[in-house]
């Protein structure tokens, strides 16, 4: 532990450095306008991951953004962790809410903000480090493999297919990610779930063009408002999915479960501070950590229609659209709720408009065995390297692949995240804290270390 102490505090300005030059690349993978930037964010990984020292690095082409490739192989009988990353990030709008550029790399109050500096190019980047250090101190135990995709906020859609092609080459004993988050670097944790997902897009045409509001208003419906009516009524007034079937393979927890998982530290207030909000809001008879970890929800991520521009223009829109996202629970399947919600929402539609269902993308909710080698290695890592035992939770995110993996591959995931649920993930500021930073390439030696030692 000294030797990887004593290294990090040697090398932390260029560790900085190297990750400043990683977040300033716009690698955006929704908007084809930076597709340039992918790329050479791609290439830069790559470029890292040599100077790491690792063998056989790869920028493999799929349809899509590449996948980076990365391995090193010091003897073929001892165990080996595959690393997941993505080195591809959000659209950083609304720009005018950023307090610096996103993609010039600040720190402010010890914290770095950028757009990737949490999700995950900080994250998956202390992995990079971490193999630095285990080969410079010569004190690697396990066989590594690295698969960094540029796909991520996308959808992962030619993960699969890599995957599938690349068996042998993916072959390990476990999955090593940090995207998730931990309470804090006083109280950490330990993720054991993920939720699903389902997203996509409703479309909602009336007219066939837009129209004069005073000429045509009351009397032709419109789009706009029939759409926020048929959102509207997708729960009820406890907070309830009103789609029939939605919550019919809902797995529920226990009472002994749910009091375990309410046991992590959790203030309200501070909560409610921090979004300086007045209230929580969500399904009724569910704690907050409940409603994130373990429920599944519906949420309208964004919506438009008719004129948004300055001035007045009275219009009643020809169209209205909104991008809606549902998380979902084990034992939900996304396919089976993407269709759930297709044929509700068109039977609701009034006649006087025509409605269009476009699905995007998915993925399948996964539990984490807590009683693998694997988990247990993480756990002494972080009691280690804390001085504590972590808080066992549940995410209210998804990563879809980690499903894949298991299916594919079949091999469990262990969710080893540094961020924090507060770093503005997928929002303007978003940032990364310099101490979780260090302490992640500080930790991640010593789960190989544990990791080694149980497989014995």
């Amino acid at each position: 532990m000294q030797d990887i102490k004593t290294y990090v505090e040697q090398h932390k300005q260029r560790f900085l450095d190297e990750l400043f030059v990683l977040l300033r690349f716009p690698s955006i993978s929704a908007d084809p306008k930076y597709k340039g930037d992918v790329l050479k964010t791609a290439d830069f990984v790559a470029e890292k991951l040599r100077e790491a020292g690792a063998d056989n690095v790869e920028v493999a082409a799929t349809a899509g953004y590449p996948i980076v490739y990365g391995e090193k192989i010091i003897d073929p009988s001892k165990p080996t962790v595959l690393v997941y990353g993505h080195y591809d990030v959000q659209p950083p709008d609304p720009l005018e809410l950023w307090e610096t550029p996103p993609f010039e790399p600040t720190i402010r109050g010890e914290k770095i903000f950028a757009r990737g500096a949490c999700d995950d190019k900080g994250q998956f980047y202390m992995h990079v480090k971490a193999f630095e250090i285990m080969l410079r101190t010569e004190s690697l135990p396990c066989n590594i493999k690295f698969m960094i995709e540029g796909e991520e906020e996308v959808g992962s859609d030619n993960l699969g297919s890599f995957v599938v092609a690349n068996k042998e080459r993916l072959k390990a004993d476990v999955v090593l990610i940090s995207d998730t988050a931990m309470i804090s670097l006083d109280t950490p944790s330990l993720e054991t779930g993920l939720r699903g997902l389902s997203y996509l897009e409703v479309e909602v045409t009336g007219p066939n063009r837009d129209l004069h509001s005073g000429v045509y208003g009351g009397a032709v419906a419109n789009p706009a408002t029939i759409l926020c009516q048929m959102i509207a009524s997708l729960h009820d007034q406890n907070n309830h999915i009103l789609i029939p079937g939605f919550y019919d393979d809902v797995q529920s927890l226990t009472e002994e479960e749910r009091l375990l998982l309410n046991s992590a530290p959790f203030d309200e207030e501070e909560y409610k501070n921090d979004l300086q909000v007045n209230e929580v809001w969500g399904e009724q008879g569910y704690t907050t950590i409940e409603r994130t970890g373990i429920r599944p929800t519906l949420e309208l991520n964004g919506i438009w229609g008719g004129y948004i521009g300055e001035g007045a223009k009275t219009v009643l829109p020809s169209k209205a659209s909104a991008k809606i996202s549902m998380r979902l629970v084990p034992n939900q399947k996304s396919e089976k709720i993407t269709e759930l919600f297709k044929n509700h929402f068109e039977s609701i539609a009034p006649k006087s408009v025509k409605v269009k269902v476009t699905p995007h993308h998915g993925g399948e909710p996964v539990v984490t065995p807590t009683d693998s080698i694997a988990f247990q290695a993480a756990q002494k890592a972080i009691e280690e390297s804390f001085g504590k035992k972590p808080v066992i939770t549940r995410g209210g995110g998804s990563i879809p692949i980690v499903a894949l993996f298991e299916k594919e591959l079949e091999i469990k995931t262990v969710l080893l995240g540094f961020g924090l649920d507060s770093d503005n993930l997928h929002s303007p500021n978003e940032k990364y804290d310099l101490a979780n930073y260090y302490k992640g390439i500080e930790t991640i030696p010593l789960f190989f270390k544990h990791f080694a030692d149980l497989s014995k």
